[in-house]
C-alpha cells in the first residue's frame, strides 16, 4: 500500500482508529471523528445570510460522553507527522483539552501540557498511544482532581433525555470546570455566559451531577423574576420531577430535594415574612443564583440575608454581566469565573444572532432645544427658558412631535423590513412606553384594525400587557408584534424572535444594556431568526465601544481585610461619579430602580413615578441624519470611513496591488478568495452599497485599496465578447459560456464558480448538468473553461 496516495480520511481508517482500538478506547462511547464544535458565524448581506465555517476536530476522546480528555488532528501522508499540532492546540486550548495528537499515519507527536520534566512533546510509534486511562490520569492532574471523592464526583455521568440533546462545548465546559472545582472544596463559583447560550440548561447538568454522585443532597435555585422560575420548572429543570418544588405563598414543605424560589418568596421586610428562617442553616448544601447581577446581596440589601443564612453551602452565581463598582462586586463574592463565554464569542462560534445598528439621530437630540420667548406646555404654563438635551426628553420634558417621529420612524423601517417582525421599544419610562404604543398605533391603522394587540405596552403596571408577554415570546404565536417597555423586558424574558430592538432610552449602565442587546441575541433557524437589527436613537450603541462591554470583569471595588464579602450586588447600576449636563452645570438625577414588592405576585412591577413632566408640541422634529453603524471582525465599531477601514484590511492581506492580483489570478476559485476576505472582516455588502453594485469585487478592492479606475462587470464582459474569444470552442459550449458571461454581469463572479448555475435558467435550456459538461469533453475540461473565462474577465488592459 502507497500511503502517499491515500487521502486523510484514508489515513484515520486505516491507521490511526485502528491504533486507538489497540489502546482500549471504545469507538461507540470514547470516539469522535469528524466533530463540529461551532456551528459558523452568521454572516448577513443586505438580508441574505450566510454560516461561515464550523470549528471541525478530526477526532476528540473522551473517558466518558461529555468528559473530553485528548484530541487528534490528522494530516495525510505527504505531510509530517507534526503537520496537525498547532492547529490540535489552538483547538484544545478553546476546548479546554489537556492532551493534543498530530498524526500522518506513520505514529503520533504527542503534546502533553500536563508534563511537569519539560518533555512537552514526543512522537510516540501507532502502537504506544496510550490508554483512556493513562490520559484520565493525566486529565485529573490537568484539573486538579487529587482524591477519590472528588474523582467520583467529577467522573459522574450527565444527564441524558433519551433525545439528541446534548450540550455545546461552552455548556460542557462550564458544566465540567464548575463540578470539578467544587469537587476540589471551591464553595463560591462564578459562571459568566451571554444572554442566549443556555445558562439554565447549564445549571440544570451542573446540579444533577452534584446531586447524582451524592455531593449535593438539597438544592436551592433562587431567582427575582416569576418569569426566570417559571421557564426553569417547565424547561430544563422538568426532569427532577416529584423531587423539585417551587416555594409559593411562603408556605415550606421540607420533604423535597430540588426547591426553586423568589428571592422576595423566601424574606419580606418583617421578620415574620422571613420564611427562609423555617429551614435549619445547613439544609441546603447547594444554592445557584440566576442573574446574580441583579438584586441578590448587595451589602445594604435585605435579600443578602438569605445567602448568609445559608452561607455554609456551596454557592454558583449565573450572569451574563458579572458587575464590578465601588459598591457591589461579583468577584469579591464568588472570586473570578470559573468560565467566561461572551457575547462574542457565541456571535463568532454562530451560536448567537449577529447586529446591524442603524443610528438615527434627531435634530432636537443632536442640537437640543431651547424654548422660544414665551413658550408655553400644553397646561399653558411658561417653560422654562434653557437648552433640553437627549437627557431630558421624555424624562423631564416630552416632546409630542419626537414620540411621533420616532414611532414613524419605526413603521417605515419595518415595512421595509417585515411588518411582523417581532420589536421591542425600550422607553424610558412607563408614561413614554405608553405615548410610544399610542404613537405607534396611530402609524400602523391597518394592522391595528386587524388586531389591537399588534402593538402593547408590556410594563409593569399593566395587567393586560403583562398577560400578553407570554405570547410575545411564543414563537408560535403572531401577536403581540410590537411591545413597548421601560424596565419590564430588560431581562429573563426568552424572546427567541425578537428580530428588532429599539432604543429610545437613555441608557447608562453597561449591564443594562447588554441585557437589552441580549433580547435579540437568540437564533430561531426555524422561524427565520438569524441575526437582528437595533435601531439606536438615543446613541445608546456608544456602549459598544467601551472595553467593559464585551471583556472581562474588572475587579474595581477595593477589598480590605474589613470588606465583608458576604454581598453580590442589586439590580440597577450605582454611578460611581455624578452625571453632569455639560450645556447646564447641573447633576442629572436618573430614575429611581424599581420598587419591589414582599409578595412574589409578580415582583418586577414599576411604580408610576411622581415627578412632574412638561408636555410641549408644536416643536419643529426632524431626522439630521441616518447611517448604518459597521462593526468590525472583533466586535468593535469602525470610527474611520468604510472605505479606510476596508483598505487596511486587505493591505495587510495583500501588501501591494501585484500581490492581489498574483493571489488572484492563481486561484482556483475567486470565491475562496472572497470568503478569506469577509473573515478578515471586509463587509462586502456594504462596500458594494457604499461604491456601487455593478461594479465586481475584483474592481472594488482594487479601487478601494489601490486607487484603480473600476470597471463594471459589463464592461468587462463586454471587453471579453470584443476579443471574440469564444471562437475555439464548439457551438453549445460557446453558446453556455456566453449565457455565463451574461449571468456573470449581473450577478458576480461567485454564481458561475458553482455548478448549480448550470440548472438555472436560461443555462439549463441548453440541457442537463451532464450534457452540459459532456459539451466541454469533461468535468476537468469545463472546470478549466471557467478558469480560462475568469482569467479573460481579469485581463489587465
Amino acid at each position: 500500500m502507497n500511503k502517499k496516495s491515500l487521502s486523510e480520511r484514508d489515513i484515520c481508517t486505516k491507521f490511526i482508529t485502528p491504533a486507538l482500538e489497540k489502546a482500549g478506547w471504545d469507538t461507540q462511547l470514547q470516539i469522535l471523528e469528524e466533530v463540529s464544535f461551532t456551528d459558523g458565524k452568521i454572516y448577513v448581506r443586505g438580508k441574505i445570510t450566510a454560516r461561515g465555517t464550523r470549528k471541525r476536530a478530526d477526532y476528540i476522546l473522551y473517558y466518558k460522553p461529555n468528559i473530553p480528555i485528548a484530541i487528534i488532528e490528522a494530516k495525510d501522508n505527504n505531510q509530517s507527522v507534526r503537520a496537525g499540532i498547532q492547529q490540535g492546540l489552538d483547538y484544545a486550548r478553546i476546548l479546554d483539552i489537556p492532551c493534543v495528537f498530530s498524526s500522518n499515519g506513520d505514529g503520533f507527536l504527542f503534546h502533553d501540557r500536563t508534563a511537569t520534566d519539560g518533555n512537552i512533546e514526543k512522537e510516540i510509534g501507532l502502537d504506544e498511544f496510550p490508554s483512556p486511562e493513562q490520559l484520565w490520569e493525566k486529565y485529573k492532574k490537568y484539573k486538579g482532581i487529587a482524591t477519590p471523592e472528588a474523582e467520583k464526583i467529577a467522573s459522574q455521568d450527565y444527564y441524558f433525555d433519551g433525545t439528541n440533546r446534548k450540550p455545546r462545548y461552552y455548556q460542557q465546559i462550564a458544566v465540567n470546570r464548575t463540578v470539578e472545582a467544587i469537587a476540589s472544596g471551591q464553595n463560591r463559583i462564578l459562571l459568566v455566559m451571554a444572554t442566549g447560550t443556555g445558562k439554565t440548561y447549564t445549571a440544570f447538568q451542573i446540579i444533577h451531577r452534584l446531586w447524582k454522585s451524592g455531593a449535593k443532597k438539597r438544592i436551592l435555585f433562587l431567582a427575582d423574576r416569576n418569569a426566570l422560575i417559571d421557564q426553569t420548572r417547565r424547561g430544563d429543570f422538568k426532569h427532577f420531577k416529584d423531587k423539585m418544588t417551587v416555594v409559593k405563598h411562603r408556605q415550606i414543605d421540607k420533604s423535597f430535594e430540588i426547591y426553586l424560589a423568589l428571592y422576595q418568596g423566601l424574606s419580606g421586610t418583617d421578620e415574620s415574612a422571613n420564611v427562609y428562617k423555617q429551614f435549619s442553616r445547613d439544609f441546603f448544601d447547594l444554592i445557584v443564583i440566576d442573574e446574580c447581577h441583579r438584586g441578590s446581596a448587595k451589602d445594604d440589601s435585605s435579600w443578602r440575608e438569605i445567602l448568609t443564612y445559608f452561607q455554609n453551602a456551596t454557592h454558583i452565581g449565573l450572569t451574563a454581566t458579572p458587575k464590578e463598582t465601588n459598591e457591589a462586586s461579583n468577584t469579591e463574592y464568588f472570586g473570578d469565573p470559573v468560565y467566561t463565554y461572551s457575547l462574542r464569542q457565541g456571535i463568532d462560534d454562530g451560536f448567537l444572532a449577529p447586529y446591524r445598528v442603524l443610528r438615527i439621530a434627531l435634530n432636537v437630540d443632536a442640537e437640543g432645544w431651547r424654548p422660544e420667548q414665551g413658550k408655553t406646555d400644553k397646561d399653558g404654563n411658561e417653560i422654562e427658558d434653557r437648552i433640553y438635551n437627549r437627557r431630558d426628553f421624555d424624562k423631564n420634558l416630552v416632546i409630542e412631535e419626537r414620540t411621533d417621529l420616532v414611532a414613524k420612524k419605526l413603521t417605515e423601517f419595518l415595512k421595509g423590513y417585515d411588518r411582523f417582525a417581532k420589536t421591542i421599544v425600550f422607553c424610558v419610562d412607563i408614561d413614554n412606553a405608553e405615548r410610544m404604543r399610542t404613537a405607534l398605533a396611530r402609524h400602523n391603522p391597518d394592522l391595528v384594525a386587524e388586531n389591537y394587540k399588534y402593538v402593547m405596552q408590556i410594563t409593569g403596571d399593566n395587567d393586560e400587557g403583562k398577560r400578553e408577554l407570554d405570547n410575545f415570546i411564543n414563537p408560535e404565536e403572531k401577536y403581540p408584534v410590537i411591545a413597548t417597555t421601560s424596565e419590564l423586558m430588560t431581562t429573563g424574558v426568552d424572546a427567541q424572535t425578537c428580530k428588532v430592538i429599539v432604543l429610545d432610552s437613555n441608557i447608562n449602565s453597561i449591564t443594562k444594556f447588554k441585557q437589552i442587546i441580549g433580547r435579540g441575541t437568540r437564533i430561531n433557524e426555524e422561524y427565520g431568526k438569524l441575526y437582528f437589527t437595533i435601531l439606536d436613537f438615543r446613541n445608546a450603541t456608544d456602549l459598544f465601544a467601551d472595553p467593559a462591554f464585551d471583556g472581562d470583569p474588572i475587579r474595581i471595588k477595593p477589598v480590605t481585610e474589613e470588606t465583608d464579602l458576604g454581598g453580590i450586588i442589586d439590580e440597577e447600576e450605582t454611578q460611581e461619579e455624578p452625571i453632569i449636563d455639560i450645556e447646564t452645570g447641573e447633576e442629572i438625577i436618573l430614575e429611581q430602580p424599581e420598587i419591589r414588592y414582599p409578595e412574589p405576585i409578580f415582583p418586577e412591577t414599576e411604580a408610576r413615578e411622581p415627578r412632574q413632566k412638561v408636555y410641549v408640541n408644536g416643536v419643529d422634529v426632524s431626522v439630521l441624519i441616518s447611517r448604518e453603524l459597521h462593526f468590525d471582525q472583533h466586535g468593535r465599531p469602525i470610527t474611520t470611513s468604510l472605505k479606510d477601514h476596508t483598505k487596511e484590511i486587505i493591505k495587510e492581506q495583500f501588501a501591494s496591488l501585484d500581490d492581489f492580483l498574483n493571489k488572484w489570478n492563481n486561484s482556483d476559485r475567486k470565491e475562496a478568495i472572497i470568503a478569506e476576505l469577509i473573515e478578515q472582516g471586509v463587509m462586502v455588502e456594504a462596500l458594494y452599497e457604499a461604491v456601487d453594485k455593478q461594479v465586481d469585487l475584483f474592481d472594488l478592492i482594487c479601487h478601494v485599496a489601490y486607487d484603480q479606475p473600476p470597471l463594471t462587470r459589463k464592461e468587462r464582459a463586454n471587453n471579453v465578447k470584443k476579443r471574440n474569444y469564444f471562437t475555439k470552442y464548439g457551438d453549445q459550449a460557446r453558446k453556455v459560456l456566453e449565457a455565463l458571461l451574461e449571468k456573470y454581469a449581473d450577478q458576480g463572479i461567485e454564481n458561475i464558480e458553482n455548478i448549480q448555475i448550470l440548472t438555472v435558467p436560461p443555462i439549463n435550456e441548453f440541457g442537463s448538468v451532464t450534457e452540459i459538461i459532456k459539451a466541454f469533453g469533461s468535468r476537468e475540461e469545463y472546470e478549466k473553461a471557467i478558469r480560462d473565462l475568469e482569467n479573460e474577465l481579469y485581463k489587465v488592459a
